[in-house]
């Protein structure tokens, strides 16, 4: 292995959860007693940062705004020059506005809502402040762009519908509430909502897509959400304001997301991206907490020639033709264009095909 660090890393900061979201992918591996050591986490940092590192994602199977320092670790991070980015569920937006005067030009924050009324929020997210509501949340846009406008803001809704369940927990519908949230989201002052797929986990641990688990004929369903992004986009003609689709809704609706699990053996993603979190270090978010996916433990970066040599390791027995073979890979074309230049056993240019975009969250 050469002497790299991923360029990017998704970076849960606690397991630590003060919502009961119906839908959660992350529910099994929630409010553990596991945490990370912040000078382990930073020194981890700092490793990974001396090498290649361009970018943090904090997110995951918690709230990373329930860390005790969390607008300390957001200073941190962009001290070390890095992209940081947030995937917070909004019920600590105080902590969002501590941290706000840090981020830089192409940082973000998506906040996870998924509902366009305060019913639909309450019933899908079950929060343990029960009078928090969609409009309190939605209050500290203003307050957060006012400290820094740069500072890009999403509203992520997650598309459910009747059939989907979280093991014997079935799913509240919202593709009802579509143009609700993004009229909302609008007037609110975020810069965009991002439309996308509800994703399971199915017993091997892996996230997946599974559209056929619909009480009501899947076409219908596609019709219905084709229907509402079409008429959010309408609200939004004339403003700034974006209607986003992910990569698996925009497949789900085209009918070819089996396309995106046909995977290669070789998923050279797992050199270029990884988890950190409090449990450990894992190959990919689609496997978070799964045994077969871990790298190292929730440290391994602190000493980086461990985690070189454990990255080197899942690269050559983690088959993801087998493991990831019901999951829509967004990376699926990457993976298949880094195997064909593998292949093709030609000298790289001296020059880059393309400029750098800047954007170092993959």
């Amino acid at each position: 292995m050469p002497d790299l660090a991923p360029l990017s890393i998704n970076l849960d900061l606690t397991t630590a959860c003060n919502y009961a979201c119906d839908h959660c992918i992350d529910w099994d591996i929630l409010n553990s007693k596991v945490r990370h050591e912040d000078e382990e986490l930073r020194e981890s940092l700092r490793q990974m940062a001396q090498r290649g590192l361009r970018s943090v994602i904090l997110i995951g199977g918690g709230e990373p705004t329930l860390y005790p320092g969390f607008a300390s670790m957001v200073e941190f991070l962009k001290s070390l020059g890095l992209s940081v980015a947030v995937v917070s569920n909004g019920s600590r937006n105080d902590r969002i506005l501590q941290a706000a005067p840090f981020f830089t030009s192409g940082d973000w924050v998506r906040l996870s809502l998924d509902a366009g009324s305060n019913e639909v929020f309450r019933r899908m997210h079950n929060p343990s402040k029960k009078d928090l509501s969609l409009d309190e949340i939605c209050s500290w846009i203003p307050k957060i762009k006012a400290v820094n406008p740069d500072l890009l803001l999403g509203f992520s809704f997650v598309i459910t519908w009747t059939g989907g369940s979280r093991g014997e927990v079935k799913v509240v519908e919202n593709i009802h509430e579509m143009v609700d949230a993004a009229n909302r989201a609008r007037l609110a002052g975020f810069d965009y909502i991002s439309f996308k797929p509800f994703l399971e986990r199915q017993e091997d641990g892996a996230e997946v897509m599974d559209p056929a688990k619909t009480e009501k004929d899947l076409q219908a369903v596609i019709a219905r959400i084709r229907d509402n992004i079409a008429a959010a986009r309408d609200a939004a003609a004339g403003s700034t304001f974006k209607v986003l689709e992910s990569t698996n809704l925009r497949v789900l609706m085209a009918g070819n997301w089996r396309d995106y699990t046909k995977q290669p053996k070789t998923c050279h993603m797992q050199l270029l991206r990884q988890v950190v979190t409090p449990l450990g270090t894992y190959n990919c978010p689609a496997h978070r907490g799964v045994s077969k996916a871990l790298i190292g433990g929730k440290g391994v970066w602190a000493a980086p020639q461990d985690a070189q040599s454990e990255t080197s390791r899942i690269l050559g027995q983690f088959d993801a033709s087998h493991e990831c073979a019901e999951v829509t890979c967004l990376y699926n074309g990457t993976n298949r264009w880094l195997e064909a230049l593998i292949e093709a056993s030609a000298p790289l240019p001296d020059e880059a095909p393309a400029d750098e975009s800047g954007d170092w969250f993959l």
